[in-house]
């Protein structure tokens, strides 16, 4: 494979930096992301995509995870075993990632991202404050199941995690769009480490590329994690709905375009 041209490092460079911002404030960086590395790699196999997209999503978390752990100040009694079941989901599912083809996923991830923001948009008042449905040993088995199925979800494909982390802790386990950011954000840097060793041992990541993309990422990701934590949760509802809406766009024409 040649190298890429100075202008497509520029381009996967932006996309890095906006997905990095994305991804920090509500998830689903890789919607961004992904689509640039696969125009940019035409000839890659598509596990070389993913493992390449999981090490610049890794850069980018480990800061965004950093910044929500120091100005929010999560409960460990949750995101600690929503980030080790997460972890083993996301290895388990990056082993399975070669086997499973892409278009299996679109149709149940476009379902369920329009239940997913229509849920959010007619209910204006979830996510404003926290308010736990659960409580003892209920909410840490509704945060295990949770952090298993999602981050198997993110080892064999990945784009959306965080956005369905950050649903799933808001709608099934009360917390705020802030603090289920927060914790969303940690959970996800598991998931990400978790397939890219696995993608590493199998040979399959494009370092230089990764890493190029990883620091822009690295980037974007501080900024929108500090843009969240300023604004609040009333800004991460906002840009939750119009980040999904625009998912539900995108994935919509991909299905569309296979059933046609």
């Amino acid at each position: 494979m040649s190298d890429p041209s100075t202008w497509t490092y520029v381009l996967l460079a932006l996309a890095g930096l906006f997905a990095g911002f994305v991804d920090a404030v509500v998830g689903g960086g890789g919607l961004v992301q992904l689509p640039a590395l696969v125009i940019a790699f035409p000839g890659a196999a598509p596990v070389q995509i993913l493992a390449t997209n999981k090490l610049a999503g890794t850069c980018g978390t480990s800061i965004s995870s950093l910044t929500y752990y120091r100005r929010v100040r999560p409960d460990p009694r949750t995101f600690v075993p929503l980030m080790a079941v997460a972890f083993v989901g996301s290895a388990l599912g990056a082993v399975a990632a070669s086997h499973i083809p892409k278009s299996a996923f679109d149709p149940i991830i476009l379902v369920a991202l329009v239940v997913v923001g229509a849920y959010v948009l007619f209910k204006p008042d979830l996510g404003g404050v926290t308010d736990l449905r659960f409580s003892g040993h209920r909410h840490t088995l509704a945060a295990v199941a949770a952090g298993f199925t999602i981050g198997f979800y993110d080892g064999a494909l990945g784009p959306g995690t965080g956005s369905f982390f950050v649903f799933t802790l808001v709608g099934l386990l009360g917390y705020s769009f802030l603090e289920a950011s927060a914790k969303a954000r940690i959970a996800n840097w598991a998931t990400n480490v978790a397939a890219l060793l696995v993608f590493a041992v199998q040979g399959a990541v494009m370092w230089r590329v990764g890493l190029v993309v990883g620091l822009c990422n690295l980037l974007g990701s501080y900024v929108g994690a500090r843009t969240a934590v300023s604004r609040g949760s009333r800004f991460v509802r906002v840009f939750f709905v119009v980040v999904v809406s625009a998912f539900i766009v995108k994935i919509g024409s991909d299905v569309a375009r296979e059933w046609l």
